[in-house]
């Protein structure tokens, strides 16, 4: 099989206004300086008054007024530029370990006693798979160990999930996610069983398959995909009317090499089996792709529940394709 691909200040003196003095028109005011005028304005000038007092207080007010102005102005845009400080935000890290909902502790002595998700497993209690006619993302997991599966995140444990089967790692495509969690796909009975498995660091690996298998019941078309583009397209067999080849999403489970050869030369299980037969020669009812002997059965619903490829497509699916690579059947 194929493998997986690994992703910023001057003093002045201010004489008030009313004091300061007339300038004289004659000698006579001169030589009386404290006569009428003085009567008449009722003030005693002062000798020594500078005449431009007034206007000096009047500018120095003027520049301590601007003065005060120009700082309150500084004052509302410094505050207005500069922005409040914004509360402590969690990293997306943090935000996502805080929503993830935690797994419910499951000895091994209790995973042991679970039912060991395989090809011959039969979970009705299983959930569904809730867009069976989407295709997935491609992204696969491998258990390094038995895992236990969840009816829902948080929820019970209902199965273990085992590292290997028909001799082959398990992998298993993902087709739902959220923050540790993994809706994947079933190898046991009913067809389109699914569970939650708790992503726990080195106990799964990850991986993508770029491939995708695509089956047109009503035309007998099988083609492969590779990032989205269909690279071979082929006609098959399909199951007969009575016993036809289950419809919805599945995967490869494996790559059987058939030591005594009678139809095939090797065989990929899939993760779906016949609605109609409970066994294919003593096995639980595997629905697989193989090749025939002969070129007739291609075009026509000739299997009972299989889907019969030409030679060359087997030999490309068992060659380059890698296991858990989804296979989408309409």
């Amino acid at each position: 099989m194929g493998r997986h691909s690994k992703p910023d200040d001057h003093d002045t003196d201010l004489t008030p206004a009313s004091a300061t003095p007339s300038i004289p028109e004659d000698d006579s005011h001169s030589a009386d300086p404290l006569g009428e005028h003085a009567a008449s304005t009722g003030t005693k000038p002062s000798a020594g008054t500078p005449r431009w007092g007034r206007t000096a207080f009047v500018v120095l007010a003027g520049i301590v007024v601007l003065a005060v102005v120009v700082a309150v102005a500084a004052s509302c845009r410094t505050a207005a530029s500069t922005p409040p400080p914004l509360p402590d935000r969690p990293s997306p890290e943090a935000a996502e370990q805080e929503a993830i909902i935690p797994a419910r502790p499951v000895s091994d002595a209790e995973l042991a006693a679970l039912p060991s998700q395989t090809t011959f497993a039969d979970m009705p209690a299983a959930p569904q798979d809730p867009a069976p006619g989407e295709e997935p993302s491609g992204l696969v997991l491998h258990p390094r160990t038995t895992v236990p599966l969840y009816a829902a995140p948080g929820g019970p444990a209902i199965a273990g999930l085992p590292p290997r089967q028909f001799d082959a790692d398990t992998w298993v495509p993902v087709i739902e996610r959220q923050p540790g969690w993994d809706l994947v796909l079933l190898p046991g009975r009913p067809n389109g069983s699914s569970a939650w498995l708790f992503r726990t660091g080195s106990a799964v690996d990850e991986a993508r398959t770029p491939y995708l298998l695509r089956l047109n019941r009503a035309t007998f078309r099988l083609d492969v995909l590779r990032d989205g583009v269909v690279t071979h397209s082929w006609t098959v067999g399909i199951g007969k009317p009575h016993s036809p080849t289950p419809a919805g999403r599945a995967y490869i489970l494996a790559s059987i090499q058939d030591t005594h050869p009678t139809y095939s030369p090797l065989v990929l299980p899939l993760s779906v089996h016949s609605d109609t037969y409970l066994t294919y020669g003593g096995g639980p009812g595997t629905v697989g792709i193989h090749t025939w002997p002969t070129a007739d059965v291609y075009g026509q619903q000739s299997s009972d529940g299989c889907i019969r490829v030409p030679g060359d497509a087997l030999t490309l699916l068992s060659s380059e394709v890698p296991l858990g690579t989804p296979v989408l059947i309409r």
